[in-house]
């Protein structure tokens, strides 16, 4: 499988992408591509230009959560398929892959709305809804996790925001639709994450349970530790040390000290836009 960075807060270094407080990643499993979040804007897109790569031909769009940052990009992707339709030119809109939460209007009081600007409803007129809180394989090797258990106490995360059930009560938002992808290579397993607002290591261990390996090869992605709590680094720095996997791509929604910190107990690597990885 290779993946490209297509979104992230930060370009490689000579390399003359566009960076934002997003995430986009494109993934290709012999042949089926897979479009994992969208950023902010309509940058992914610039990007996927500037590689000489197309997402007319997309298998999969698999969303990780809800919020702005990695929904947000959604208007430019319906944008150009529908220009390729006017255009008469080759494409096939995916299935769009997500938990049955995502698409709630996620609000916080200083700014607003922070979730999807679309509807379950007005998506499927233009994509394929597949919405699932259960494990969804989307290849041999690739599986979407749907709904992430989660146990460790250290991970606990504080509500983002608040969403409004149907008689308009605000119920704080604890981002249940938090989920990421796994691939089975042959030397592990590649944790694929959006922002882990569900606890990195939640997620690790439910991929592992769901794949039957509790060998990690990588994860790459947001880690969600923005001045995290001495707890929950304590405790994350623990489970990676004893986790033992072979290197760690952590990007988007890790802080500076974090990967310091990280750089401690992983073989931690940098990740930035134009970057691409190839597992076996």
């Amino acid at each position: 499988m290779k993946l490209t960075v297509l979104v992230d807060n930060n370009t490689l270094i000579d390399r003359y992408f566009f960076a934002e407080p997003g995430l986009s990643f494109l993934l290709d499993d012999s042949g089926i591509r897979v479009l994992f979040d969208t950023g902010y804007s309509d940058i992914f897109l610039t990007n996927a230009r500037k590689m000489g790569l197309s997402l007319l031909d997309l298998d999969y769009l698999v969303l990780s959560h809800g919020h702005l940052d990695h929904t947000w990009g959604l208007e430019h992707l319906i944008r150009l398929f529908t220009e390729a339709g006017i255009e008469k030119l080759p494409s096939r809109p995916p299935v769009l892959i997500a938990h049955p939460l995502t698409f709630e209007s996620k609000k916080t009081e200083e700014i607003g709305e922070i979730g999807s600007l679309f509807t379950p409803k007005k998506l499927s007129e233009h994509f394929r809804l597949q919405l699932s809180s259960t494990p969804l394989w989307l290849s041999e090797k690739l599986v979407f996790l749907g709904e992430i258990p989660r146990n460790f106490t250290f991970e606990a995360e504080a509500a983002v925001g608040y969403v409004q059930d149907s008689k308009g009560n605000k119920i704080p938002d604890l981002l249940l639709d938090d989920t990421a992808l796994v691939y089975r290579a042959e030397a592990g397993l590649v944790i694929i994450t959006g922002c882990s607002h569900s606890g990195i290591c939640n997620i690790t261990e439910y991929a592992k349970e769901v794949c039957g390996d509790s060998r990690v090869l990588d994860i790459v992605g947001g880690f969600h530790l923005l001045e995290p709590s001495e707890e929950r680094m304590r405790g994350t720095l623990k489970y990676l040390k004893k986790l033992g996997p072979s290197c760690v791509h952590a990007c988007h929604c890790t802080d500076l000290n974090s990967k310091i910190e990280l750089s401690k107990v992983c073989r931690l690597k940098e990740v930035g836009v134009g970057l691409q990885i190839e597992y076996f």
